[in-house]
């Protein structure tokens, strides 16, 4: 064997590994959303904070209003009743009266947030409010549209004791096909296709849920007043307990949203800096699976078409690169494949998605590496108007609010 095939296998080998662990989760989200999940319905509690309108918010309130659960409370969460989700809100709480199987819809006002973040402010004045008869607690974002069944398959593997948490995932689905919004849905798509029956999963707070016991146990309670985010504090801790981050494929989640490059720019620096500080492991692995992935494949382009030496050689880097090249097309294919299965009612609406991701992945890769890389050295984010440093995964300092910004600007005009 010639030197110049090693180095091409050795190249070419994750990506045949990494395309059969996809596949794996293809499957497996496939054939756990098929089941019927009915037969453990402890009371719970579905908490949903909100800020300001999101994109098909209506929608998305009216899904988890509509859960089909008989042992549920909904508990809806907003600063002030300045916002203006608080007039909706009570407006849909009042027209799904008759039909909504909820035992106790409130709207809830938590104040504003003083040192932490106003999401993890807001879900833990819900918190403080359940009584003893509450077995647990599912977290739902208002951005999120789930369908009716999704509190039955949230709740479901709580009833093994190994399970610590469990954690559905988003699907931004496009509201309009510009540039920026399919560019939102791929990225975020490579993200979602890791998802699966692995120890690697990690909760995500707009669709997740955990017992009560286990909450109080790990101590979260304690540790949620000093954090920004939500679903690393909880992930960290049943990890650290020696329990299981569960992935429950039929809670992935429909994100309808549409953003500008600016606005993309901004979510994704924010999601990358709270990982690299909250979960550092996840963001090396971002950083290297993504640099693997730009330089694989543009490597072996450029040995194949302007390397020098036998024309054999140049010809083993073309099928090297090509193998690269069809690896990752097909786990786009798969990913969102899998995506129009579990969210089929969105399905009309992802088609250009589709076309973007399954095309133009080679395109996304070079994106996500430049965002991962964005967010190397910072530690400042906006999220939702209010800007935050993160000092660790448990220390926030809020800087400013939008108002606050806008009011010093004025001053100093």
């Amino acid at each position: 064997m010639e030197w110049y095939h090693l180095i091409s296998l050795v190249v070419v080998l994750p990506q045949l590994v990494f395309t059969f662990q996809v596949l794996n989760n293809y499957r497996y989200a496939l054939r756990e959303s098929r089941k019927e999940r009915s037969a453990y319905k402890p009371k719970t509690v579905v908490i949903v904070p909100c800020k300001g309108l999101d994109t098909n918010f209506r929608d998305n309130i009216r899904s988890f209003l509509l859960q089909d659960y008989d042992n549920f409370l909904l508990w809806f969460v907003v600063a002030d009743e300045a916002d203006p989700a608080y007039p909706v809100l009570c407006a849909l709480k009042q027209e799904h009266a008759a039909d909504s199987r909820a035992h106790d819809v409130r709207i809830l006002i938590a104040g504003a947030a003083q040192g932490r973040g106003q999401k993890v402010h807001n879900m833990l004045h819900a918190y403080h409010q359940i009584d003893a008869s509450i077995e647990v607690l599912a977290f739902a974002d208002a951005d999120a549209c789930v369908h009716e069944h999704w509190l039955s398959h949230i709740v479901y593997p709580l009833r093994k004791a190994h399970i610590g948490v469990t954690s559905g995932y988003r699907w931004f689905v496009p509201e309009t096909n510009n540039l920026a919004s399919l560019a939102l849905s791929a990225v975020n798509a490579k993200i979602v296709q890791l998802l699966g029956n692995t120890r690697f999963n990690l909760a995500w707070g707009g669709s997740m849920a955990i017992r009560v016991d286990t909450f109080r146990e790990l101590g979260l309670d304690g540790i949620w007043p000093r954090a920004l985010s939500d679903d690393l504090v909880v992930s960290r801790g049943v990890r650290q307990a020696g329990l299981k981050v569960t992935y429950v494929p039929a809670c992935l989640a429909a994100s309808v949203d549409r953003m500008t490059w600016s606005q993309l720019g901004e979510f994704a620096q924010r999601q990358f800096v709270i990982t690299r500080i909250g979960a550092p492991g996840t963001w090396w692995f971002g950083l290297c699976s993504s640099l693997y992935s730009v330089f694989g494949l543009w490597g072996l382009a450029a040995a194949a078409l302007l390397g020098e030496g036998p024309r054999e050689r140049q010809i083993f880097y073309g099928i090297a690169g090509a193998v690269f090249f069809l690896n990752q097309m097909l786990r786009a294919a798969l990913r969102q494949r899998m995506a129009g299965a579990l969210l089929a009612r969105q399905r009309p609406r992802m088609k250009w998605a589709k076309v973007a991701d399954v095309l133009f992945f080679w395109v996304w890769s070079i994106l996500l590496l430049l965002f991962i890389i964005s967010s190397a050295f910072r530690r400042t984010i906006t999220w939702r108007g209010i800007k935050y440093k993160m000092v660790s995964l448990t220390e926030t300092t809020m800087l400013a609010s939008e108002s606050e910004e806008g009011g010093r600007r004025s001053a100093s005009g």
